[in-house]
């Protein structure tokens, strides 16, 4: 059995002891089904202490679901969702969220991983013209799929302008935890004060086991979500599995402590891959993902030593996790790597 770290992606890490346990607590007797439990209630209340009184929470199996899911209840399948290239509802997702929601995904090219306002500026909307799509919803990621993180300026900024334009935003945060801890913020900080209308807040890439939360953080905007979500073969029967996983998570803030080790970790490797020769680093590392352009047998080494992700032209990811430590990284620099 293998049991060597990973750094593929950090949906390679296991769960964490603090949310086994919560589990296996949650794992008591009998309780009535469908979210009227207990903890279902307890985290509900505990999410709603970090992103408002007015949220709506939702907790559902994974972050294609919460993505897709958010952008069926807040557009029309004539309306379009407007998002950078290597968004993960665009690149990742099977085209789950065209196909389920008949939304048009309407992409321009991301700087540094982000939507950038002059391309939300220069979005056309015409509400007079059915031959055209009509666009509905902004959906950013964060932290990005390159690994950066939008500040509370930019984010601010697109939400205004979004608005202004009379469109909704998603925010796609399967690694908002990492993203917050690089901030030093709050979750609430960098989605709910800023304008974001909808999350998706991902757990399972920061130590939980199936489980993600959609998060309406507007009254009126999950009107009817419910049966959005039974339709959608999202409604856990046995909710509590789900919901109890995030009471450790926001109590005992493993979402920061989880985070910050994972982001700690990235910063160490690309300290370590920064001393090899001929080492590129296309992005600023600010969450938890590395990305680097080395030699191909340097590459080789890497995906084949630290199971590393080919990405684009070249480029090798490597993603840090919560367990993730200075050890295991030591280990990869042998051969090829040795400094």
């Amino acid at each position: 059995m293998q049991t060597h770290l990973s750094f593929g992606s950090d949906n390679h890490s296991g769960v964490h002891p603090a949310v086994m346990l919560a589990l296996a607590e949650a794992n008591q007797g009998h309780t009535p089904a469908y979210g009227a439990d207990p903890w279902t209630a307890k985290a509900k209340h505990l999410l709603k202490q970090c992103f408002g009184a007015d949220s709506e929470i939702f907790f559902l199996f994974n972050g294609t679901a919460a993505n897709t899911l958010a952008i069926r209840s807040l557009c029309q399948p004539y309306e379009s969702v407007f998002a950078v290239s290597n968004a993960h509802i665009h690149e990742d997702e099977c085209g789950a969220p065209e196909y389920i929601c008949g939304s048009k995904i309407l992409t321009v090219a991301p700087k540094e991983g982000k939507l950038s306002l002059k391309a939300l500026e220069q979005l056309k909307i015409d509400p007079g013209n059915p031959h055209r799509v009509l666009p509905r919803l902004v959906s950013i990621t964060q932290a990005t799929e390159s690994g950066t993180v939008y500040t509370l300026e930019q984010l601010r900024d697109i939400c205004d302008l979004a608005h202004k334009k009379g469109m909704f935003v998603h925010m796609d945060g399967a690694r908002l935890a990492n993203a917050t801890a690089f901030l030093g913020l709050e979750l609430g900080d960098c989605t709910s004060a800023v304008g974001i209308d909808a999350l998706s807040f991902g757990g399972t890439k920061n130590g939980l086991l199936c489980a993600e939360a959609l998060i309406f953080l507007k009254p009126g905007l999950a009107h009817r979500f419910d049966y959005l979500q039974k339709q959608s073969m999202q409604l856990a029967s046995k909710m509590r599995f789900l919901s109890s996983q995030f009471i450790p998570y926001l109590e005992q803030k493993l979402w920061l402590t989880n985070a910050q080790n994972a982001n700690s970790m990235a910063q160490y490797l690309r300290s370590r891959l920064a001393k090899l020769s001929s080492v590129h680093f296309p992005y600023p590392t600010q969450a938890n993902e590395v990305f680097v352009r080395v030699n191909p047998t340097q590459a080789q080494h890497l995906y084949t030593e630290a199971a590393a992700y080919p990405w684009d032209e070249g480029l090798v990811r490597l993603v840090c996790s919560f367990d993730t430590t200075k050890e295991a990284i030591d280990r990869l620099f042998t051969g090829p790597l040795t400094i």
